[in-house]
C-alpha cells in the first residue's frame, strides 16, 4: 500500500461533488443513495449532507450510525485514471439552524425552497474513521 496524507487525499477529492451514502436498512442490508457535498470540499474528516427528517437515510442512521461513503473522481488529463475513495464513519443527525447556516449554499434552494426554515430539515454529519483510496496504480488508507 502506498502512503498519502489526509491533505493529499483531500486535494484529490476536491473536485468530487457527489458521493453515495450507505446506511444499513432495518433488515441489515446496505442501502445507498447519492448525496451532494454542495461544494464543501475543505475536508477535515467530516462530510455534511442536507436531508428531510422523514428520509429513510435519517431513520436508518438513527438506528445504526455506522455508514459508508463512496466517491469517484472523473478521469484525469491525458488518460490518467480516476481517483476513488471510500469512507467508513459514524453519522449523526444535526437539527441546529446555526449549523444549517454555516453549510447552506444557494443551490440547495431547489430542494429546500424555504431555506434553513424548511420544515423537517436536518443535516447529516459523517465523521470519518477510515478513508481508503485508489488511484489506478496505488492504493492506501488514512485512519483518522
Amino acid at each position: 500500500m502506498a502512503e498519502m496524507t489526509l491533505d493529499e487525499v483531500v486535494e484529490k477529492m476536491r473536485d468530487i461533488d457527489f458521493t453515495t451514502l450507505f446506511t444499513k436498512s432495518e433488515g441489515g442490508a446496505l442501502a445507498g443513495r447519492p448525496m451532494s457535498n454542495n461544494g464543501d470540499v475543505d475536508y477535515d474528516g467530516s462530510s455534511f449532507f442536507f436531508a428531510k427528517e422523514d428520509a429513510r437515510a435519517v431513520s436508518e442512521i438513527s438506528r445504526d450510525p455506522n455508514v459508508g461513503l463512496s466517491l469517484q473522481g472523473t478521469s484525469g488529463l491525458l488518460g490518467q485514471r480516476p481517483f476513488f475513495a471510500t469512507v467508513e464513519g459514524k453519522a449523526q443527525i444535526v437539527r441546529d439552524k446555526t449549523a444549517f447556516e454555516a453549510r447552506w449554499t444557494a443551490d440547495l434552494d431547489a430542494w429546500f425552497p424555504a431555506g434553513i426554515d424548511t420544515p423537517g430539515l436536518v443535516l447529516i454529519k459523517v465523521e470519518a474513521k477510515r478513508l481508503h483510496w485508489w488511484n489506478g496504480e496505488d492504493e492506501g488508507e488514512v485512519v483518522l
